[in-house]
């Protein structure tokens, strides 16, 4: 008989085959060319929008914050274990495909928080709230086809925040703590819980709030953290550069890896974690940019295309580097354990301190970010049900119950003999809800590629 962990893997394993991944960047670069190339075009103009901080019209955020909130939620473990885990399996050269995926990704990410705003709602607590789910039932010409995409993305977001990314997302929490620190699991759980219920409580004004302060301070601290060894092995950053494009056309494994690696295999784990990082396409950042302050989609639109940006060419450029240039790469470590190798061969503990803290901060803001993408599908869900406004917050509460369980629950993990099959599983659990969300958010961006090129004109005749 298969065990829970065979199923799960198989699973993975079919809705993330090739196609899901040449749907997913296929869809970026069609939509690059019907957008004409707007993420190079109008990035130093969207540079300027971000800067003005500028707030107009309806909604629950600045224009800002919901970008920082985004960020959040994309600026997280796949920054330091998933980068170091594309390079450890594909070589240097996965770093290549994966600023390859976040360019192509600026366009996809564009297109559907555009679209999320413009046909965004009022929820009953006065919020509003937009997605796949209601540009795919309100803008596809088929309602019926619509509605039916609309609740599977609400059904797998929803899964996905409550089974796979608040647990996920917490045991790695907990597994930092409990390695540099000897916490256990099940105190880092209760503790983490605490601080989310705390902040979840205050509504997406809150979130905002402690997101549009918290990224950028994360941020700094750890892209200066990456400069400064970045500035004391200087000497062998112009080779690093060099090495992941060449390694990227000729192919070339990290020790422990594919023997021999192929472009294949860079191209694969580079466009894998890339998509893992980013979220473009995923459908999850367009419901967090529905709720800005702005009467003009396209402007939040193009603010939201900086996410990829800030997330993969930045943040993630910073991770491979050191990891390229101290020649850690060829350890033979992987995850997060090839990250910490790299900062500690330059800062000595001082790297472990670093990862620590990164991976505490970047996981802990990415629960919160989840835990509203979790919400607004939920309240899709109920709205459909009920227009009772009573039931509407009875729902809601049941929800963060039981999110705040599987934090305590995805912490307290680390704790059990088996701790490490138990994790695979959660994330495996994770990355099937992911690319579920992903499939119908990708249909309905196709097909509603037109409206986004005629809003698109629109706004820059104005």
């Amino acid at each position: 008989m298969l065990t829970a962990y065979q199923i799960l893997t198989t699973i993975s394993d079919t809705v993330w085959d090739p196609f899901m991944m040449v749907l997913l960047i296929g869809t970026g670069i069609f939509l690059t060319f019907r957008l004409r190339g707007i993420q190079a075009r109008k990035l130093v103009y969207t540079l300027r929008l971000m800067l003005e901080r500028k707030e107009e019209g309806r909604g629950d955020i600045s224009p800002f914050r919901a970008l920082m909130t985004t960020l959040s939620g994309t600026i997280g473990t796949g920054n330091i274990a998933g980068v170091a885990t594309a390079i450890s399996l594909g070589g240097p050269g996965a770093i290549f495909w994966m600023w390859l995926t976040a360019i192509v990704g600026m366009a996809t990410k564009f297109a559907e928080c555009t679209l999320s705003l413009h046909f965004r709602k009022k929820l009953p607590d006065g919020t509003m709230i937009g997605g796949p789910f209601y540009y795919l039932e309100r803008g596809l010409k088929n309602p019926r086809l619509g509605l039916v995409l609309g609740m599977a993305f609400a059904a797998a977001g929803a899964f996905s925040s409550i089974g796979g990314d608040n647990m996920a997302q917490a045991n790695s929490v907990a597994l930092a703590l409990k390695d540099t620190f000897h916490i256990p699991g099940i105190v880092t759980g209760l503790l983490l819980a605490q601080a989310v219920g705390i902040v979840v409580i205050g509504g997406i004004a809150r979130l905002g709030y402690v997101a549009g302060n918290l990224v950028p301070f994360m941020a700094v601290l750890y892209i200066s953290a990456a400069l400064v060894v970045l500035v004391l092995n200087f000497k062998e950053v112009p080779g690093a550069f060099l090495l992941i494009i060449e390694s990227a056309l000729t192919g070339q494994a990290a020790v422990g890896g594919f023997a021999g690696a192929t472009v294949a295999h860079a191209m694969r784990f580079g466009i894998a974690r890339g998509i893992f990082s980013n979220e473009a396409g995923l459908g999850s950042a367009p419901m967090a940019h529905a709720t800005a302050k702005t009467e003009r989609s396209v402007r939040q639109g193009l603010i939201a295309m900086l996410g990829p940006f800030i997330d993969t060419i930045v943040v993630c450029t910073m991770t491979s580097l050191v990891i390229v240039s101290t020649g850690a790469w060829e350890t033979g470590k992987t995850s997060t354990r090839l990250s910490i190798h790299a900062f500690n061969s330059e800062l000595g503990y001082a790297g472990d301190l670093v990862i620590t803290l990164g991976m505490v901060l970047f996981a802990f803001t990415t629960i919160l970010t989840w835990s509203f993408y979790g919400k607004q599908c939920i309240s899709y869900f109920v709205g459909k049900v009920s227009k009772d406004v009573r039931f509407y917050r009875f729902s809601i509460v049941v929800y963060y119950s039981i999110f705040l369980v599987g934090i305590i629950v995805g912490a307290g993990v680390v704790d059990l003999p088996n701790a490490d099959a138990c994790l695979e599983a959660i994330w495996l659990f994770a990355d099937i809800n992911n690319a579920l969300m992903a499939l119908p958010n990708l249909i309905g961006l196709l097909l509603l590629n037109k409206i986004v090129v005629g809003m698109v004109k629109d706004y820059f005749k104005a």
